[in-house]
């Protein structure tokens, strides 16, 4: 049976208290964060905007599997709580202006959301576009120091599966690598609007 998409639809490994999303990050911010658990300055720069995506296969395609460049080349599995998550949307703006918005009408949006969210074509193995979108979501101020401060409860390495499924991928073992994949399942958000 052919599973359903709506266009845009948060999937994601979740629990009753956690939600996980992913990052990729250089050697030593990886080694920095799986260290202290959470994402520490320096090296991790606070006044950065920071992308966190709940698609595991979306990460796989912005980083390459981790061979993409020195910068992503460790992937990151990030358990935040689900409270933190919502947070998150419900103060959150979409990243580009809707149309007819006026510049300054645009500026003070995004000046009142700490959060931007943004919708990207999911992908499959092959980093192929499909039909429906997965959330982007980039924390900024508040936002990051509620990520790295509350919200972040654990953080584990997923390089390894990576780069196990893209050899898998190359090798035409197609089955065996979506063996691999995490579990995602729907998320529904009452306060989504993005």
């Amino acid at each position: 049976m052919t599973e359903k998409f709506s266009a845009r639809q948060i999937r994601a490994v979740y629990n009753d208290k956690t939600i996980r999303v992913y990052q990729a990050y250089s050697d030593l911010i990886a080694d920095s964060a799986l260290q202290h658990q959470t994402f520490v300055s320096p090296p991790f720069k606070r006044e950065r905007m920071t992308w966190i995506k709940p698609s595991f296969l979306w990460m796989m395609y912005r980083a390459g599997w981790g061979y993409k460049d020195e910068g992503q080349r460790r992937i990151l599995a990030i358990d935040i709580t689900r409270e933190g998550f919502e947070w998150a949307l419900a103060h959150s703006c979409a990243s580009h202006p809707e149309p007819g918005m006026d510049a300054a009408a645009w500026e003070a949006l995004k000046r009142d959301s700490p959060v931007r969210v943004q919708w990207d074509p999911e992908r499959d193995l092959h980093h192929q576009p499909l039909e429906h979108r997965a959330i982007q979501i980039g924390l900024s101020g508040e936002a990051v120091r509620r990520y790295t401060g509350e919200w972040i409860q654990g953080i584990t390495e997923v390089t390894g599966l990576a780069q196990r499924m893209q050899a898998l991928v190359e090798a035409g073992r197609l089955e065996d690598a979506a063996g691999l994949l995490p579990v995602e399942r729907e998320y529904v958000v009452g306060t989504l609007v993005v």
